[in-house]
């Protein structure tokens, strides 16, 4: 029962470190669930909630029911999700207006690193396992590519923008907020969530939940029927995905945000062009810095998960 809590709490820190990662434009969730370990049981436990579940409900009961859907796992690690958006979004917010580079660069160490457990897990190599990875790399490069747009929130759009963020949340590389940045929605859902107007909250939501449940159970039985072409397209995403991270950027123009607002469209650049366009520093020694502690950092969970279930 103690080993049971303890693996509990410790999901629920994995929700967290989640969490933390989904409020950043660039990246995902998905990627800590993976590299700590608990990505396959989570795509699994989301694609067992659905009809089949309420049917063993009604025959066997609320605790089988609560056992099939591994609903202790699933509240843990959503309740670590929510605590640590609610605690850690102003902090992050802040940490990203004051120390941009060094944060970015954090980021940009975990991602990259995090392309090594993927790889690592991919069972057997050859022509068409590279070929999933470029397919990986080009749709994660063209989805960088994309440029802000301006969707008008209905309910509709709302409802189709929270599936299509919720699949790429739970999608390693790709972050669902930068996926709404993109498409314009993300300034609708703020002022939503912000004037708490509940009809588009719960559009927004309605697409959000189908779209966790139908791509999860997409991904769940590619993890499981097609593991080695999965693996190496989440590995190549990764890769892609590097490139919206990139800490040094500079504004090549403007595209409408929401209303009148403009926001600038960024481009990536070295460290010594950005330093002698803005005439600041590059902070090229703390990046570097802040993304090799975050190497290590995955690496070391890495290496710790794969000792631990070897053990098992």
């Amino acid at each position: 029962m103690r080993l049971r809590e303890s693996r509990l709490w410790g999901v629920a820190a994995r929700g967290m470190a989640m969490g933390a990662a989904d409020v950043v434009p660039g990246v995902s969730g998905g990627t800590i669930a993976f590299i700590t370990g608990i990505y396959q049981e989570l795509l699994d436990s989301i694609s067992r909630v659905g009809p089949h579940a309420l049917t063993v409900l009604r025959r066997h009961g609320l605790v089988v029911a609560w056992q099939y859907i591994n609903g202790s796992f699933l509240l843990s690690l959503f309740a670590g999700i929510l605590i640590s958006v609610v605690s850690l979004a102003r902090l992050i917010g802040y940490l990203l207006d004051t120390y941009p580079i060094a944060v970015w660069g954090f980021f940009f160490g975990l991602v990259l690193a995090s392309v090594i457990p993927v790889l690592r897990r991919v069972p057997r190599w050859n022509t068409g396992a590279l070929f999933y990875v470029l397919l990986g790399v080009l749709i994660a490069i063209g989805v960088s590519e994309l440029r802000p747009a301006q969707v008008p929130a209905t309910p509709l759009t709302l409802f189709l923008s929270g599936a299509l963020a919720i699949c790429a949340m739970i999608l390693p590389g790709i972050s669902g907020s930068f996926i709404l940045l993109m498409i314009g929605i993300y300034p609708h859902v703020l002022t939503a969530v912000h004037e708490m107007q509940i009809v588009k909250l719960l559009c927004f939501a309605a697409g959000a939940v189908t779209g966790l449940m139908l791509f999860s159970r997409l991904l769940s039985w590619l993890m499981h029927h097609y593991v080695a072409r999965t693996l190496a397209f989440l590995g190549g995403i990764l890769l892609g995905s590097l490139k919206i991270i990139w800490p040094w950027k500079l504004p090549t123009g403007q595209a409408p945000e929401a209303g009148d607002k403009l926001a600038p469209l960024m481009s990536n650049t070295s460290p010594w062009t950005y330093a002698e366009v803005t005439g600041e520093s590059s902070y090229l020694l703390i990046a570097a810095t802040a993304a090799m502690v975050a190497a290590m950092i995955v690496l070391t969970v890495d290496f710790w998960g794969h000792r631990q279930g070897a053990r098992q």
